[in-house]
């Protein structure tokens, strides 16, 4: 209840500034009461929005640790009434597996690429970067005219992005008001690969942030590194998804003594034809595995999860996890 009530303030603060011109014509005073007439534009006396907002999240591709910290946001937004359409290369069902509004709305668009990676471990400098330049920066301003123009058929009061660069500029181009959610940006991360794979693409790390100067704000979570094209900042607390089901719960349907030892494999991007092995695990060990394929077959000892398996339970019904050491997973999953 805490975390969500310094989030909801600071996203409620700057989606009412970008809502208040057109009722009010003084800018609004953040430290205004919540019984303020100022305030009156999104809430109502009983809590319920007078206002539906539209919320246009805007999602980087790269895996789903940023999906499934944003599925958070994006619940409590809708569960406060407002409308949300997520923008993403996620596949849907990473969504709508947990949400299933007729406030959701998501669209697939690709406006970034991550990291090129051969295998969970090992990043590709210059790939990375050029696999950008052909994503975001050949196409530019054909993303720019399309993201502003849908922005505005959907109506948007703000953007929130996490943390796709070009859309802070589209919503500037379409006069609405930008935010960013992250603990890092890819303006920091390219300046690691230039200096890794030489500078055929600098130009790349000036335009990100460029496109980042738009944001009203950064909304920075914990475990940040330096994000200087951001403005202004305000931390906040972790997003973290919360347990449904107890450890004995989890264990029963998996059919998991409580006994057992159980490692969970957490290790995304990896090559086609990978394989684990039996004897990889110590005598009476189990180990639950994520992201295997359907077609993938797996030792007698080891448990394939199905891909819409809620992680964090499975995660606290185990003893340890191998896998990266990943935002998501060790400061909000654990």
């Amino acid at each position: 209840v805490a975390l969500w009530g310094v989030w909801s303030r600071s996203l409620r603060l700057v989606t009412l500034e970008a809502t208040a011109d057109a009722a009010h014509p003084t800018r609004m005073d953040p430290e205004l009461p919540a019984s303020s007439p100022a305030m009156s534009t999104a809430g109502g006396t009983d809590g319920a929005p007078e206002r539906r907002l539209v919320f246009a999240f805007y999602l980087t591709g790269h895996g789903f640790g940023h999906a499934t910290r944003a599925i958070e946001v994006v619940r409590h937004l809708i569960a406060a009434g407002h409308e949300v359409h997520v923008s993403t290369a996620v596949p849907e069902f990473v969504f709508t597996a947990e949400l299933r509004s007729p406030g959701l709305h998501v669209r697939k668009v690709l406006l970034d690429c991550g990291a090129v990676q051969s295998d969970p471990l090992t990043v590709d400098p210059l790939a990375s970067l050029e696999k950008y330049h052909q994503t975001a920066v050949v196409p530019r301003e054909s993303i720019l005219r399309t993201e502003a123009e849908w922005l505005r058929s959907v109506k948007a009061d703000l953007v929130v992005s996490d943390v796709v660069p070009v859309v802070c500029r589209a919503a500037a181009d379409a006069g609405i008001r930008s935010v960013c959610i992250g603990n890092f940006s890819w303006d920091s991360i390219y300046a690691e690969y230039i200096m890794a794979a030489g500078y055929p693409h600098r130009s790349i790390v000036w335009q990100i942030a460029e496109d980042y100067s738009n944001c009203e704000t950064l909304l920075r979570l914990p475990g940040y590194c330096p994000m200087p094209a951001f403005r202004d900042v305000t931390d906040v607390p972790l997003v973290v998804r919360g347990l449904r089901k107890s450890r004995s719960e989890v264990r029963k349907d998996l059919g998991i003594a409580e006994s057992t030892k159980v490692v969970i494999f957490n290790f995304g991007g990896q090559p086609a034809g990978w394989k684990l092995k039996q004897e990889w695990l110590p005598d009476g060990w189990i180990c639950l595995v994520c992201g295997a394929s359907d077609s993938q077959e797996v030792p007698p000892n080891f448990i394939k999860l199905e891909k819409d398996t809620y992680t964090p339970d499975v995660m606290a019904a185990s003893d340890c996890m191998l896998g990266k050491i990943k935002h998501y997973i060790f400061t909000v999953e654990c």
